[in-house]
């Protein structure tokens, strides 16, 4: 539980679920497919992180599981490449424009870890990896991904952000990191509720499809105006049909509400880090940060117009929170 960083996991599933949620579908086998993996490939960052760190924690945190001897580090490697095997296998299933994502997501997450972590490159690397993370959901579960980009980016700042903070963690002593954090919250909250009030993509639902979208916007129907037998339904997005004012008002509150949630579980920690720089204040910002991820992916799938996946999504906040007072997330 500690090696793999068990409340962290629940930050995980929400990207493939945002990722299909911007592509305007429903979440499907492949979107599963793309959860799997990303949690196999999720899981075998926090192995590998433990084995490159092994000698560092020994000094700094001397409690985790490598340097305090209950996990060997061969075994933490170990674990780290079968479970990076796992997670290609399981995106192959998915296709291979997902299994190409997957690659990169695992070439990412290892460079950063071996490589990349203690350079200028570090945040940006982790911040790529999120971004991947969300993009595989989109790519496995089809629909129109080029419609994903914008949430992939807006997730993948926010870690950038995170990860920022995380680097001042075990020393402390800089409030710009968590200061530049808070901006940053400010700023996707700020985009996220401007977009709510100008509807955005809030006219989809989780009922949408990505088959049968026709030229100009025609709907299959016949010369007489109905749909023939059999015909395939047509989707637009660029022209969706019209729906009830109440619907698009329920969607715009709820992420409405998310947003806002986000921005407290985000911005309330880094507040405390940022007056008093302390390496526990900032291990404390760092897992808030973490946590909201939840809220911001369920915030992306509301603002995408698929509510029900944003309420799943947003269920698993309360797991996160009840795990992480057991076990640290960072």
């Amino acid at each position: 539980m500690e090696l793999l960083r068990l409340p962290a996991l629940f930050t995980v599933p929400g990207d493939a679920l945002a990722g299909a949620a911007a592509a305007g579908v429903r979440p499907n086998p492949r979107t599963l497919l793309a959860i799997g993996s990303s949690l196999c490939l999720y899981e075998a960052g926090m192995a590998l992180n433990d084995w490159a760190d092994r000698a560092e924690d020994a000094i700094d945190r001397p409690h985790r599981p490598l340097p305090s001897g209950r996990v060997k580090p061969a075994a933490a490697l170990a674990a780290a490449g079968g479970l990076t095997v796992a997670g290609l296998a399981l995106a192959s299933r998915a296709g291979r424009r997902p299994l190409a994502l997957a690659g990169a997501l695992a070439a990412t997450v290892w460079s950063y870890d071996l490589v990349l972590k203690r350079t200028p490159a570090g945040p940006l690397a982790m911040a790529a990896a999120r971004g991947l993370d969300l993009l595989l959901g989109g790519v496995a579960s089809g629909g129109d991904t080029r419609k994903v980009v914008p949430s992939a980016l807006t997730l993948a700042t926010h870690t950038l952000a995170v990860t920022t903070v995380s680097r001042h963690e075990t020393q402390g002593g800089s409030p710009w990191a968590p200061l530049t954090a808070l901006a940053t919250t400010t700023a996707l909250t700020w985009s996220l509720t401007r977009d709510s009030r100008t509807g955005g993509d809030l006219t989809r639902d989780d009922r949408t499809t990505p088959t049968g979208s026709t030229a100009g916007g025609a709907s299959a129907t016949g010369a007489s105006g109905r749909a023939p037998e059999n015909a395939p339904t047509a989707l637009n997005f660029r022209d969706p049909p019209p729906r009830p004012r109440g619907v698009t008002l329920n969607i715009a509150s709820l992420s409405g509400a998310l947003t806002t949630l986000y921005a407290v579980t985000s911005a309330r920690p880094l507040i405390h880090a940022a007056l008093n720089p302390s390496p526990p204040l900032t291990q404390r910002a760092v897992g808030g940060g973490i946590r909201a991820m939840i809220p911001l992916q369920a915030a992306l799938a509301a603002r995408s117009g698929a509510p029900v996946t944003a309420l799943l999504t947003a269920a698993l906040a309360p797991a996160a929170r009840r795990f992480s007072r057991k076990v640290s997330v960072t």
